[in-house]
């Protein structure tokens, strides 16, 4: 638990799945901290000072040093407050295939999902078929396990389960159902949103559906 006195704050926006990551392993650690929600829109100060390169969310705030892109905060909140619910494996293939995992969700799951909204006919068919592919990955990584980790709520857990809220859009946009194609992921998110730190973070599937909707006019996408 973060000490007394210590200043943790976190820049996000509401819907992202990659802040959302972060939100939990903090409500996991059970560490204090202040949000400050951004407008992507029109950037604060704030967010330019502490992530100059990319000038995106999430960032990280702790003791006034910034950390930003979100699978690397994960690992940094694990080491930084290491007393309480480890995310990722103690012994070092365990940890470098957590990593492996979570690296494949950013560069195939959620590209693949992005496309799957933005795009239309046979491009959209194409991203939807990735999507599943990317999903079945997993799905056989996880295998009959309660969670990517064992039976321990771990790393690619919180690297993932964000993208469970987004489920709805992708299926309302791409017209399929993740439960058919990959009923053990969906059997996977079910278990994670028992847990009250995943419940209490997630946005509401529709809520995300309608924002996506909003994106998707602001791209020209009808």
């Amino acid at each position: 638990m973060a000490s007394k006195g210590e200043t943790v704050v976190l820049l996000d926006f509401w819907v992202s799945p990659f802040g959302q990551r972060l939100r939990i392993a903090l409500a996991e650690k059970g560490v204090e901290y202040e949000y400050k929600e951004q407008d992507l829109t029109n950037k604060s100060d704030l967010l330019l000072k502490s992530n100059p390169i990319y000038k995106k969310i999430p960032v990280l705030i702790h003791e006034a040093k910034p950390i930003s892109e979100s699978l690397i905060i994960l690992q940094y909140i694990d080491e930084v407050w290491p007393d309480k619910t480890p995310l990722l494996p103690s012994q070092p293939y365990a940890r470098a295939n957590a990593h492996f995992w979570a690296d494949f969700i950013d560069k195939k799951l959620f590209e693949s999902g992005t496309r799957l909204w933005k795009l239309k006919g046979e491009e959209q068919e194409k991203a939807k078929k990735e999507f599943i592919e990317a999903l079945k990955l997993l799905e056989g990584e996880l295998g009959d396990k309660e969670f990517f980790g064992g039976e321990t709520f771990g790393y690619v857990d919180v690297a993932l389960v964000p993208f469970f809220a987004w489920f709805h859009a992708y299926e309302t946009c791409g017209k399929f159902s993740i439960e058919e194609e990959c009923p053990k992921i969906v059997a996977w998110g079910k278990r994670c949103m028992e847990r009250e730190t995943v419940s209490k973070t997630l946005s509401d599937p529709e809520k995300v559906y309608q924002f996506v909707l909003y994106l998707k006019k602001r791209f020209g996408v009808e």
